[in-house]
């Protein structure tokens, strides 16, 4: 029993499905805890290892969280709620700075690089049974990954960054093992990691990328996989340095074992150079999607890792999709061949912007990163009150509990839409709004 509810079943499957039944009906809210293993044993006349089976289940469906003799509790999202669905309601005549796309004036136009595409279709379409990877994209994505440094390993496609990671991690982990992720990090991967029945483990990261120490107490607790931003971090711009790549692989060598992904998600629209980890351990795959550079609808990206991992990946993909478009491949491989975006000054543009802001933040007394990317984040003592405060301004931002586990309060602005003469009011109204009232004097 647990207010108004009463659980059933005799076996782990039934009982499982009495919580979840619970939940859907709202008799069990977000966050609340569930009966102890012996007290809803006792209840049910059920072994308690039966009712562990039935948590373990829930937990495995990202359902349930335990936290060891705290117990467990009913997750305050469901695992398939992604936090970008919770949206700030924007009101009309705000700036909304809080999306996190690309400036559209800065994407290579697709009609040219589809009309190709569609004339190879024609004279050679692909059906079943050809190679997944089409060979001029195959040879031109692995070039790419020659030139930063990054270790031979065969090409495969995917439909995005997260596609790829959750085949990854699913080819090496089993539901209940950690991942040591970003925090402040990139949301998606906060709802993806427990949806696979994983459990995030969070790490700092500065503008150097993730802590080495804290990296490796993540290794330490059992993390058996890492997911690293190269370049660009969502949401602080951090960009892995020289020596941090280097001080990171001196962790994980203690940790042949961890499986690592690397994210190259802003590859395209940086000239920032790559200090990869991939290499540093025995399983590794770095990613690199085209939505930054060349627009979010084109769904496609390319990896290269360990043979085992890739394989892997190839054949999990093989047995759902199937293969990513060769409609697709040909029209990116046009893009890449050439040259339809101009790296150095797509990276200037948002370099600029990005540069502006900080520094004009820095002359009204507020710290603020932003390396590389798209974005700009800013610490803030009330992130509620901030977004609230500029809003009122006429400045939508995104709240930084999107991007947070167990960092300090924080929010992102992209800096896409920012005309450089928007700046100056820009950094008022986030000053005003992120500064601590000062209590007034009476008497």
């Amino acid at each position: 029993m647990l207010g108004e509810y009463t659980f059933t079943g005799r076996g782990a499957a039934e009982i499982a499905a009495s919580v979840e039944q619970a939940i859907g009906q709202g008799a069990l809210a977000p966050g609340a805890a569930l009966p102890p293993l012996r007290e809803l044993a006792a209840v049910l006349g059920v072994n308690p290892n039966t009712v562990a089976a039935a948590y373990r289940l829930l937990r495995d469906r990202g359902v349930i969280e335990t936290a060891g003799r705290r117990g467990s509790r009913v997750r305050r999202r469901p695992a398939t709620t992604a936090r970008d669905e919770i949206r700030l309601e924007v009101p009309p005549g705000v700036r909304d700075l809080s999306t996190g796309n690309p400036d559209t004036a800065l994407l290579p136009p697709f009609a040219e690089a589809l009309a190709v595409a569609a004339a190879r279709h024609a004279r050679q379409p692909m059906l079943y049974g050809q190679a997944p990877v089409e060979e001029e994209f195959g040879r031109l994505a692995r070039a790419a990954f020659d030139a930063d440094g990054v270790p031979d390993g065969p090409v495969a496609v995917t439909s995005g960054s997260l596609d790829a990671m959750e085949r990854a991690l699913l080819a090496h982990l089993r539901p209940g093992d950690a991942v040591a992720v970003e925090d402040p990090g990139w949301g998606s991967v906060f709802d993806l990691v427990p949806a696979l029945g994983l459990r995030p483990v969070p790490v700092g990261v500065d503008d150097d990328g993730p802590l080495p120490d804290d990296v490796d107490a993540a290794l330490r607790r059992g993390a058996r996989a890492l997911i690293v931003t190269d370049r660009g971090q969502n949401p602080t711009g951090a960009t892995v340095s020289a020596g941090r790549a280097e001080e990171l692989r001196a962790v994980l060598a203690g940790h042949p074992g961890v499986l690592v992904i690397d994210d190259d998600h802003v590859h395209g629209l940086t000239e920032l150079p790559l200090h990869p980890l991939a290499g540093s351990t025995r399983h590794w795959m770095l990613v690199r999607s085209t939505a930054k550079a060349y627009g979010p609808d084109l769904r496609l990206a390319t990896l290269t890792g360990d043979p085992r991992t890739v394989d892997r990946v190839r054949g999990r993909y093989r047995l759902g999709p199937g293969w990513v478009s060769h409609l697709l491949q040909h029209a990116v491989a046009h893009l890449w061949r050439t040259g339809a975006v101009d790296i150095p000054a797509v990276s200037a543009a948002y370099a600029a912007r990005r540069d502006t802001l900080v520094r004009a933040l820095a002359d009204r007394g507020v710290a603020a990163h932003g390396r590389s990317g798209m974005n700009v984040w800013v610490p803030v003592p009330d992130e509620t009150g901030a977004v609230s405060g500029l809003l009122q301004a006429g400045w939508a931002v995104a709240p930084g509990a999107r991007f947070r586990l167990d960092s300090p309060p924080g929010i992102r602005i992209t800096v896409s839409p920012v005309a450089a003469e928007e700046v100056p009011a820009l950094a008022d109204a986030v000053a005003a709004a992120v500064r601590p009232h000062r209590a007034g004097r009476f008497g």
